[in-house]
């Protein structure tokens, strides 16, 4: 966090703008940090003219606050950390073998709060988020069978024995790599 501080220190004299959660909740952030988000920076006024004391609203009616708060939290510490590139495939099911310690323990959230990390991130096109979040789904599946996936996700299978043994027949190819 003291890095994180110091650099944010420094950028005290940028401008700042609000983000709008889905409940109407105001988050203001440098427009640095907002503009990882290809979204917020195509709503962002390139302006340097623009009156510094009117400052701009971004709304993002798909996103929860409880998510936004996450998804700044992960930006802020981008900016000063970026994350490292994640190997594919998946070189191990355990997310602090693939990324730096703050982005493994960013993701260990329970499934719906990472769901819904997946979902801003892709509505606000932030590439990094997308990529760690969907990382870490594919290390949940990573070695498992079939039933520990339904299990792991709640997933209910609906195929009779009989379409489940023509779907193993018809992709066993994938089974010998």
């Amino acid at each position: 966090p003291d890095l994180i501080t110091a650099t944010m220190a420094g950028m005290t004299d940028e401008r700042n703008l609000t983000l709008l959660s889905q409940e109407g909740d105001s988050f203001q952030v440098p427009v640095s940090i907002a503009r990882m988000s290809e979204l917020v920076k195509t709503m962002v006024d390139d302006d340097d003219d623009a009156d510094d004391d009117e400052m701009q609203e971004v709304p993002l009616p798909n996103v929860k606050s409880s998510v936004l708060s996450k998804v700044i939290d992960f930006a802020k510490h981008h900016a000063v950390e970026p994350m490292s590139e994640i190997d594919k495939p998946l070189k191990s099911a355990n997310m602090s073998e693939v990324v730096q310690t703050f982005y493994s323990e960013f993701v260990d959230v329970d499934q719906e709060l990472l769901f819904e990390l997946i979902l801003a991130a892709n509505y606000m096109d932030i590439k990094p988020l997308l990529d760690l979040t969907c990382a870490t789904v594919a290390s949940m599946i990573k070695g498992k069978t079939p039933e520990e996936i339904r299990k792991t996700f709640n997933i209910v299978n609906d195929f009779t024995p009989e379409e489940e043994a023509q779907v193993r027949e018809e992709n066993k190819w994938c089974e010998e790599a």
